[in-house]
């Protein structure tokens, strides 16, 4: 819960040199940039001939099935309103799954969706909240976990598909968190969660009743469960416990004993098994950008996926028969494709189109990784994109971007909102201040109890190497930063008002004690470990948290301000935006506010996206591009 706040490599420490002579490029509308869709999901049916996804291509994501042959993609949900996101088909049936909450709230839904339309809600309880885990061996049945007991704690249930009745298999008091099942439903594996930087691994033996503890760490580790072996007597888990970095273990659960099963030097994000262990399948973060391995899991020999045009493999999907697998297939001025691949005749064929064929990919600009030195000498990693326009003769603004968290990582990939200000003009450096993930252990922790202070000096840092480029107009740089990023915007034009032209908060923190003391119960496991790295907001922490919320600062904000906020934000209060945009009013600021009343944390639907970039740009133009440099 580290993300609490809930998206070629060049490393540089020099500045960038900019090119002679600018690069014309067509500049398009923020509904050509919209017209690009979002794909997700990707399930086979039992036949494996079509597929079971989820797109916005409607305004919001709604089902539909594509046949793999053909290619011919069908919609099989049109809400209008709410997002749907698939789950998987009922084997051999053409009857579905699906996962939506209302209006941006979390409370998200499980529904069984009939072919003809008509469904049902099968955790139907008031301000439930339940969450697909996966199926059992045979799909006659599948586990989920579901707050609906206890609005703070998660139970373990198995509900079998012949019936919809549910079963409780394991009541959970004590705030844990439940990782995975084993297939022969013997073994559950627990975890703990101690601080942001430590938690613990538990088995419990549910025949028995019988807990173990596998984490062994004295100082601080992570561990997260993986996946169980189909004898259910050994399974996988990461830990980054005496390293820097996640690596995978297998526990042998009658011989108590582990062994080290992959190891690199950047942090394993999953791994997992195929459904008939055929195929190993490894995910790691490598600065920034995804990138998987395959295996076959019996010899460990590595296998090649095929080679892709203009992208990179994201993840990747293997069918039930393990002769097939989808490949989410994306780049920097691409965006995720869906890629049908079958194991026997090495065929790929896409089967979507994400971008909007209105948009050349070549008025688009590519990722670039920098690193630069912050106040103490720390070298700080962050994702550069700098406009073709951009030259020493045509000097651009600029915005130091701010991600979520706090934890979170700006990483490389098509980012349609980001790459609509570069196209117009705007270079952006998506800064990885210390208290990123992705970079180590050690540079995670940094931020403790530390927050709004080093980071965002960090975050001038990169300000100042903007300022450096000869391309970039120095009086004209900007900071945006949406949830904790918000928070650091808003921290960024109070405590450096010299340094930021304007500031853009979506859905920012600004009141720390109201926003930590306001945490949806089903955070409960979370809870201690929120406190312990941010602060206590009952104990003299508060003190601290006040002097860092922005909304107690607002004397302080002269340089203008847009704010972003959703009215169903179950994490941001809205009131967290409305008291900061009336402080700073009061101060004769340049204030301008837009509520979305039917969106959450971070906007779903299309139209309010569009609206959301479109408000955004008018912002930036009117006083940052062209104000006095």
């Amino acid at each position: 819960m580290r993300h609490f706040l809930t998206i070629c490599l060049l490393i540089s420490v020099l500045p960038l040199q900019a090119q002679t002579q600018p690069k014309k490029v067509k500049q398009y509308t923020i509904e050509q940039f919209y017209k690009t869709v979002n794909f997700g999901g990707g399930k086979f049916n039992k036949a494996e001939n079509k597929l079971l996804i989820h797109d916005n291509s409607s305004g919001v994501f709604n089902i539909y099935e594509i046949d793999i042959a053909t290619k011919k993609k069908t919609p099989i949900s049109n809400n209008t309103k709410e997002s749907f996101y698939t789950v998987d088909y009922l084997l051999g049936s053409n009857d579905f799954i699906y996962q939506a909450d209302k209006g941006g709230n979390e409370n998200n839904h499980l529904y069984l969706q009939h072919r003809d339309g008509s469904a049902k809600d099968l955790t139907p309880g008031l301000n439930e909240k339940a969450n697909f885990l996966n199926w059992n061996k045979n799909k006659t049945a599948f586990y989920y976990s579901s707050n609906v007991r206890d609005p703070k704690n998660f139970d373990l249930y198995k509900m079998n598909i012949a019936n919809w009745q549910n079963e409780l298999l394991y009541k959970n008091i004590d705030a844990l968190d439940i990782e995975l099942l084993s297939p022969n439903e013997n073994y559950l594996l627990l975890s703990k969660r101690i601080t942001s930087d430590k938690n613990e691994l538990h088995l419990l033996n549910l025949q028995t009743g019988k807990m173990k503890k596998i984490s062994v760490a004295t100082g601080n580790a992570t561990y997260s469960a993986e996946a169980f072996e189909d004898d259910s007597y050994s399974f996988y888990y990461s830990t980054n416990e005496g390293a820097e970095y996640n690596y995978v273990m297998k526990y042998n659960i009658e011989k108590e004993s582990k062994q080290k099963v992959f190891q690199t030097n950047w942090d394993v994000m999953y791994f997992g098994l195929s459904d008939n262990y055929k195929y190993r399948l490894i995910g790691i973060n490598e600065d920034g950008r995804n990138k998987v391995f395959l295996f076959d899991h019996k010899t460990g020999k590595a296998l090649l996926f095929p080679k892709v045009k203009d992208g990179f493999v994201n993840a990747v999907t293997i069918s039930p028969g393990e002769e097939n697998a989808i490949l989410y297939v994306g780049g920097d001025r691409s965006p995720v494709d869906i890629c049908h691949y079958n194991f026997k005749t090495k065929k790929l064929s896409r089967l979507t189109t994400a971008l909007n064929p209105e948009i050349n990919p070549g008025d688009l600009v590519d990722a670039t990784v920098v690193r630069f030195k912050s106040f103490d000498n720390t070298e700080i990693p962050a994702i550069f994109y700098k406009p073709h326009t951009a030259t020493a003769g045509n000097k651009v603004p600029a915005l130091v971007w701010v991600h979520g968290g706090p934890g979170g990582q700006s990483r490389s990939g098509y980012q349609q909102s980001l790459q609509y200000l570069v196209n117009h003009g705007y270079a952006v450096l998506a800064v990885n201040n210390r208290g990123s993930s992705g970079y180590g252990k050690t540079f995670y922790s940094a931020d403790n109890k530390n927050h709004g202070d080093k980071d965002l000096k960090d975050c001038v840092a990169g300000k100042q190497w903007l300022a450096q480029q000869n391309y970039i107009d120095a009086g004209k740089i900007g900071i945006y930063g949406g949830s904790y990023g918000g928070f650091m915007a808003l921290a960024g034009i109070i405590q450096y008002p010299q340094e930021f032209a304007v500031g853009v908060d979506l859905f920012g923190v600004t009141n720390w004690v109201r926003t930590l003391r306001s945490i949806p119960a089903y955070w409960e496991s979370a809870r201690v470990a929120l406190y312990d790295e941010l602060g206590d907001p009952s104990s003299a922490d508060s003190a601290r948290l006040y002097n860092i919320s922005p909304l107690f600062n607002t004397d302080k904000i002269k340089t203008p301000l847009l704010v972003l906020q959703g009215s169903n934000d179950p994490r941001v209060l809205p009131i967290e935006s409305d008291e900061i945009v009336a402080g700073a009013k009061r101060n004769g600021t340049p204030v301008e506010y837009v509520l979305f009343p039917d969106e959450g944390h971070g906007f779903r639907k299309i139209e309010n996206q569009m609206k959301a970039s479109r408000v955004t740009l008018a912002f930036l133009d009117k006083y940052l591009k062209k104000s006095g440099g």
